[in-house]
C-alpha cells in the first residue's frame, strides 16, 4: 500500500482553494476475461457523453487492453473524422528493474505521479487493473473510492469470491481475492477513514433462464453481506462487445453520425444494460443525468 494519499487540502477563504479531486473508479479482480476493459472503456465513455471529463489510466502495462482500446478509437475518430470524446490516458508499464523491491518502488512512483496528474483535472478516473494477482492491481486497489469487480456468470468466476460446497452451494469462506479487497478497505480506512464501495458485477450474462443462474444470483446475496459487497448486473452475452473493440467504440457510439454501424434491438438491449450498470454504481453527480445515455 502507497504511503502516498491524493487528498483535498482546506485553504483560507483568501486562497484560491484547490479543486475538488476527481472520483477514482478501479476496475479490476485477478482473473483474465471477465470483460474489464470492455467494461472500463464503456464507464469512461458513458461518463464522457454525460458531460464528465475522464481520466484513463492501464496498470497492465504489458497486455494494454485499455490502452489499446483508447488507441483504436482515437485512430478510428481520425480515420472517419468524427467527433466523439476522449478520456486522457496514461499507461503505467512494467518496471525493468531486475530488484523487487526496486521495481515495485518505480511502479509505485509511475502510477501515483500519472494519478496525481489526472485526479484533479477530471471527474472521475477510470482505473484498469491487471487481471492477475500483481503487486500494481493490490496498488490500483487501494486508491479505488469504487471498485468495481466483473465476473463471468459462471461457479468458475465465483471462485474468485469464495469458496462454495459443491453439495449444499453453502459458502464455505471468502477467497484469497475477498480477503486482498477487505484488506485494502481496512488500510484505506486507517488512512483517510474513506470505506471503499465495492460493486460485483455479473457479466456475460445468458439470456435464458438456467438453474446455473439462479444459484449464483442466490449465493451472491448471501455472500454480499458477508463481504459487504452491493451486486449489479453487468452485460449480456453479445458479440458486438468483441467487435467494437477493434474500432474503440462503445455501445454509445453506434448512434453517432458517421460512425456507420445501424442500431439493431440487441443494441438498444445493450444500451439498457449500460445504462442499468451505471445507476447501481451510484457515483456522484450523476443522479437523474443517467437516463441521458
Amino acid at each position: 500500500m502507497s504511503n502516498v494519499t491524493v487528498t483535498v487540502e482546506r485553504t483560507p477563504p483568501e486562497r484560491e482553494r484547490q479543486p475538488t479531486r476527481a472520483h477514482i473508479i478501479v476496475v479490476g479482480n485477478a482473473k483474465g476475461g471477465s470483460g474489464k476493459s470492455t467494461t472500463a472503456m464503456h464507464v469512461i465513455v458513458s461518463l464522457l457523453t454525460l458531460g464528465f471529463k475522464v481520466g484513463a489510466i492501464d496498470l497492465d502495462g504489458k497486455q494494454k487492453t485499455l490502452g489499446r482500446y483508447i488507441e483504436n478509437r482515437q485512430k478510428f475518430i481520425d480515420r472517419k473524422q468524427l467527433d466523439l470524446p476522449m478520456p486522457s490516458l496514461r499507461v503505467i508499464e512494467p518496471s525493468p528493474k531486475k530488484n523487487m523491491d526496486e521495481a515495485q518502488t518505480d511502479e509505485r512512483a509511475r502510477f501515483v505521479s500519472a494519478l496525481q496528474e489526472l485526479v484533479y483535472a477530471n471527474n472521475f478516473v477510470v482505473v484498469d487493473c491487471p487481471g492477475a494477482d500483481s503487486f500494481i492491481s493490490k496498488l490500483g486497489h487501494s486508491f479505488a473510492d469504487t471498485l468495481l469487480t466483473p465476473m463471468n456468470d459462471s461457479f468458475i468466476d465465483l471462485d474468485l469470491l469464495a469458496t462454495v460446497n459443491e453439495h449444499s452451494l453453502e459458502v464455505e469462506r471468502p477467497s484469497w481475492y475477498s480477503e486482498m479487497v477487505w484488506e485494502q478497505r481496512k488500510r484505506r480506512a486507517l488512512i483517510d477513514n474513506h470505506k471503499i464501495d465495492w460493486v460485483v458485477m455479473r457479466n456475460r450474462l445468458s439470456h435464458t433462464d438456467a438453474h446455473n443462474k439462479r444459484h449464483i444470483e442466490k449465493i451472491l446475496a448471501n455472500l454480499a453481506s458477508r463481504i459487504s459487497f452491493r451486486s449489479a448486473a453487468g452485460f449480456g452475452e453479445r458479440v458486438i462487445f468483441r467487435e467494437l473493440f477493434l474500432k474503440g467504440l462503445t455501445m454509445l457510439d453506434l448512434n453517432k453520425k458517421g460512425v456507420g454501424i445501424k442500431m439493431s434491438m440487441s443494441h438498444v438491449a445493450a444500451r439498457h444494460e449500460l445504462r442499468h450498470l451505471m445507476k447501481a454504481l451510484e457515483l456522484p453527480g450523476l443522479e437523474e443525468k443517467v437516463e441521458k445515455l
